[in-house]
Parts: C-alpha cells; sequence; structure tokens
C-alpha cells in the first residue's frame, strides 16, 4: 500500500510541476486576459479557465512535501544539497544565458547579477526561498504536527486559516500587511499543516477518491467564476479593481479546496502502483521534477522561452490548448533531463570529492548532525 501510494504522489508531483509550466506559460506568454477589459476575447476567456485548472499546482507541491516531511526530520545535509542545487541553476543558467546573449539588455544590471549569486537571500526563485525558510523551520514544525493531539491541531488549523486564508477571501479589501497572495513562506506553513493533518488523523469524508476529485472541480468551477464574476463586476461599476485576480492566489480558500480536492484524489488513487512499468518511471523522473522549476524560471530564461514554443502567435483556442500541451511537456522533458545530468555529476563529484581527508570529514561531521536531529543521539 505504502509503494503504490507512492507512485501515485509521485506521479501528482509530476503532474503539479507540468502545471506550473502552464502557469508561467499563460501568465509570461501573456496570453491571460486582461480582466479589467470589457472585451477579454476567447482566447483570454480559455486561458483563464486552464489558469483556474492549474493554480492549484503549488499548493499541492507543498501538501506533498508537507505529508511526507512532517512524518521525517531536519537533515543539514538536504538543507546544503539543496541550496547548491538552487546555487547551481541560478549562477549556471543564468551564465549560459549571459553569454549566449539570452539575457534582456534590460536586466544586464548589477541587481540581476546579485540575485543570480545570490539566489535564496534575493528570491531569485521565490518558491524556494520560502521552501528553504520552511525547511529551516522543519524541527519546530515536525515536532508540532507530531505531539498536538487531534483536537489541539484542529484549532490550530482553523486559525491559520481564518486569518491567512478566509479572511482575504471574504473580506471586499486587500489586507495589505497580512495578504502577501501565498508567495511567502508563512501561507506554505499553513499548507504543510493541513498535509500533516491529513498524515496523522486523516481527510475525513474526502478519502474517497470520488469525492475529493468532486472537490477538486468544485474549486476549479468557483475559481473560474469568480474571477469571471469579479470581471464583470468590475466592468460595469469600475470598483474592486484591486480584487480583479484574487479568486487565482495561492492563498484564496476556492485554490486551497482544489488543491486539496487534487491532493487527496492522487492519494487514494489505486493506480499506478510502484510495481508497475509506468510506476516505475515515474517513480524513477519524480524526484528530479524540481529541476524544470530551477531551469526555466532562471532569469536569464524566464520572459524568453513562452516565445519558443509559439506563445506570440497563438490565436484561436485550438492552437492555445495544443502549444500549452506541447510547452508544459517539452519544457519538463527538458527539465527532467538537465536535472538528471547535474544530479549524476553531482554524485560523481561527491564519491572523488569523498576520497579527499577534509571533504570526508565535513560530511562526517554533518551526518552527524543528521543524526541528532533524527534522535539517534539519544539512544547512544
Amino acid at each position: 500500500m505504502k509503494k503504490q501510494k507512492m507512485a501515485n504522489i509521485e506521479a501528482l508531483r509530476c503532474l503539479a510541476m507540468m502545471m506550473v509550466v502552464v502557469l508561467h506559460y499563460l501568465g509570461k506568454g501573456k496570453l491571460l486576459g486582461d480582466l479589467a477589459q470589457p472585451n477579454m476575447g476567447n482566447v483570454g476567456i480559455a486561458a483563464w479557465l486552464l489558469e483556474s485548472f492549474c493554480i492549484v499546482a503549488v499548493n499541492v507541491y507543498m501538501l506533498i512535501s508537507g505529508y511526507f516531511l512532517c512524518m521525517s526530520h531536519f537533515k543539514i545535509t538536504r538543507l546544503i544539497q539543496l541550496y547548491l542545487q538552487v546555487w547551481i541553476y541560478s549562477v549556471g543558467v543564468g551564465a549560459i544565458c549571459y553569454v549566449a546573449g539570452i539575457l534582456p539588455e534590460t536586466q544586464r544590471n548589477t541587481n540581476t547579477y546579485l540575485t543570480f549569486v545570490l539566489p535564496i537571500a534575493k528570491s531569485h526563485y521565490w518558491f524556494m526561498t520560502a521552501y528553504v525558510l520552511l525547511y529551516i523551520l522543519l524541527p519546530v514544525l515536525e515536532w508540532a504536527a507530531k505531539k498536538m493531539t487531534k483536537e489541539q491541531f484542529r484549532v490550530v488549523l482553523i486559525l491559520l486559516l481564518c486569518v491567512f486564508s478566509l479572511s482575504k477571501s471574504v473580506i471586499p479589501v486587500r489586507l495589505d500587511k497580512l495578504d502577501n497572495k501565498g508567495y511567502d513562506c508563512i501561507w506554505y506553513i499553513c499548507v504543510f499543516m493541513v498535509a500533516a493533518y491529513f498524515r496523522r488523523f486523516g481527510a475525513g469524508i474526502l478519502e474517497k477518491g470520488k469525492r475529493a476529485l468532486l472537490c477538486y472541480l468544485a474549486g476549479v468551477c468557483l475559481i473560474f467564476g469568480g474571477t469571471m464574476g469579479i470581471h464583470l463586476f468590475y466592468v460595469k461599476t469600475g470598483r474592486l479593481e484591486l480584487l480583479l485576480e484574487m479568486f487565482i492566489e495561492y492563498n484564496h480558500v476556492f485554490v486551497l479546496l482544489a488543491s486539496v480536492g487534487l491532493f487527496l484524489f492522487a492519494l487514494h488513487c489505486k493506480k499506478p502502483t510502484a510495481e508497475g512499468t509506468v510506476g516505475r518511471m515515474i517513480c524513477k523522473i519524480a524526484p528530479y521534477s524540481l529541476g524544470v522549476y530551477l531551469l526555466h524560471e532562471n532569469l536569464g530564461l524566464r520572459f524568453v522561452w513562452t516565445n519558443w514554443f509559439g506563445a506570440d502567435k497563438i490565436e484561436n483556442i485550438g492552437a492555445l490548448v495544443g502549444l500549452t500541451m506541447v510547452a508544459a511537456i517539452g519544457v519538463f522533458a527538458v527539465g527532467i533531463l538537465v536535472e538528471a545530468i547535474r544530479s549524476k555529476v553531482f554524485e560523481g563529484i561527491h564519491k572523488v570529492l569523498m576520497h579527499v581527508g577534509l571533504y570526508a570529514k565535513c560530511i562526517a561531521r554533518l551526518e552527524k548532525i543528521d543524526d541528532y536531529f533524527a534522535g539517534e543521539h539519544a539512544a547512544s
């Protein structure tokens, strides 16, 4: 059962990353209709529908992480590996884009170069900045997730979601100091705790796959309907301009609802299994999925790759759907390949360096710290 669910979750991880590519293709490819304009066109409206289906991607990715991390433990070696992975992509891809002339002239400045060199501190990849901060807090979050009773956990979740999701979803004004639209560590702590609750206590009526799928589809309908509704309201009254994209923000309650639905549907889905050919393939490529994000969201590529997949030539819904799928699959495939190569190269370098005394001693000390957080020091 554990292997079966793992294959399902790894498949969802891959799907979520392709959804991320779709979101970036639609947004940076300027395909989303302007919600402030009376006529967005069929392509613009269809793009918002695709956006509504895929906006769950980042929350789903964090639900997956939270589901497994809450029963894991902090590893300093994992934190260092994660930072090095981000840094290599940031500097390496950035340097290649600079030399190849892909980096736009408007971005050839000191701030961009510092962003390449300091990717976490300068939020080159906002998601990775939020994730690293969350991972640093893992010892505290893990302890809380394991120690709280069901009733305590419910109270904490209700408070977190009321403050950081429900409030911004129902109050018709921008909560500037409180609401960062889900682009921060605070929101992913909330998502982490939701996943941890599911891991410990289950999801109640949503543990049945069909109900979870209906939850996802209902969330998508509410997201799209709300977005179009507020668009029409603004066009007629000229009011609520700041809330035009509220329903498409990560911490909106409808987006969370859809994210939870899709996650639970995959969690309790029976296929594919880890023993099957498809399941083995999914489990093999899924660990490389983060590289897809780090590659195509590099500042050197972020605003140019969409046109390589014809985003500037889309004129009808058929072309929108077709080219969006091609872009999602193409970028995902290239990203997986690049990350697989990077991973193998790093493994080789690590094996060679392990023969160097100083490096081996440093690794041994770091592993002792990992053991400490794992609780193995208590047994000794």
